[in-house]
């Protein structure tokens, strides 16, 4: 294959080669040749190669035994990386019209105009764990997703944090006084929680999220629910100009380097983005106005934060809390035992903090 276009969620670097295997590849063999630093383009049957893929990932390492959370943590991080790298070295190809070029393939030419728009070579390669990853996103994008308390569905684009978890959620429907409301959400994701309140009654939201496809994703569901006259939604970081009443954000809730683009809605390298949002909320805020902070203590519990940590930063900000909410993570990693890190998640807690200024709590 001379050229192609090379698609990768990790900005890593296109194969200098690509070297043709079929159904006879074994996952032994498929392994000792990737470790060798090879890119397997698959060119037999589409549920064989799936199939190879699985295998693979059962002969990896399991990650190693840990004396404590945080050690687990790393361990587990480490094992996922390790996978991603070896498995992402099976690629596969599509044609002009994103045909997969494989015998009982599915149609795929859908999810990929939906996430990397028209094709722009001949030929595009793309790991075969990427492309699953994308066809799954894709059942998502079409049925929707019903979340506790909105009207209609929510319809996650690829790439986009996917809103299973429903505490969060369920948090923030506790917050009764929001009728009439100006709303700035910042770090929209799907823009469920923006949804949310514009049905309850607030006046208007303004969304951010840094990545361009959550932009585009948030307001896609706006204009389903009925939702886009009240709601507009900014590519940028952080806050979007002027002040709300309510400004209302669920960050990133683990400060670890992110892997790749997906990461970025659950890993905030040296809480820049939280800090960010503390830091700035004051200043966005209107008279009277709060900021609503939804934030769960994984970090605490994993011994990346310590749990003094945020009241720290809390005060050196200037803001205080003047109530909060919380409830335990209901989502199903906190039940499953054979999960790295039980442990810690079978404990975890998400608070919703109403946060105002210190100087408007002094003065009332």
């Amino acid at each position: 294959m001379n050229s192609f276009s090379w698609r990768s969620e990790s900005d890593e670097p296109a194969p200098s080669r690509l070297s043709p295997v079929d159904d006879r590849l074994t996952a032994d063999a498929a392994l000792r040749r990737v470790r060798r630093g090879e890119h397997l383009l698959y060119t037999g049957d589409f549920q064989n190669a799936k199939q190879l893929l699985a295998a693979m990932g059962r002969r990896l390492p399991a990650p190693a035994a840990a004396r404590s959370p945080l050690e687990a943590f790393r361990a587990e991080r480490r094992a996922r990386q390790l996978e991603h790298e070896t498995l992402s070295r099976i690629v596969v190809a599509l044609d002009r019209s994103y045909r997969l070029e494989l015998r009982r393939a599915p149609d795929v030419a859908e999810a990929c105009r939906w996430v990397w728009g028209e094709p722009d070579a001949d030929k595009t390669v793309v790991s075969l764990k990427t492309l699953i990853g994308m066809l799954g996103a894709a059942e998502w994008r079409r049925k929707g997703l019903s979340v506790p308390g909105l009207e209609g569905k929510i319809h996650p684009h690829y790439g986009v944090y996917l809103p299973t978890r429903t505490d969060y959620v369920e948090l923030l429907l506790s917050v009764t006084d929001v009728k009439g409301k100006k709303v700035f959400d910042v770090g929209t994701g799907t823009g469920v929680l923006s949804f949310l309140l514009l049905q309850r009654g607030a006046s208007s939201v303004t969304a951010t999220d840094c990545d361009e496809r959550a932009v585009a994703c948030a307001r896609e569901n706006a204009e389903r629910l009925g939702l886009s006259k009240r709601f507009e939604v900014l590519q940028g970081d952080l806050f979007p100009p002027g002040k709300a009443d309510l400004v209302v954000s669920n960050p990133p809730w683990l400060p670890e380097p992110p892997k790749n683009r997906v990461d970025r809605a659950v890993f905030d390298e040296g809480n820049r983005f939280l800090l960010g949002f503390l830091e700035g909320l004051a200043e966005h805020l209107n008279p009277g106005g709060e900021g609503l902070l939804i934030l769960s203590d994984l970090a605490v519990l994993l011994g990346l934060r310590s749990a003094e940590w945020l009241d720290q930063q809390l005060a050196r900000c200037g803001l205080v809390v003047k109530w909060k909410k919380s409830t335990p993570a209901r989502h199903s990693k906190a039940k499953d035992k054979s999960d790295p890190l039980h442990a810690a998640r079978s404990r975890e807690v998400t608070t919703l903090y109403g946060l105002v200024p210190a100087s408007e709590q002094k003065s009332s």
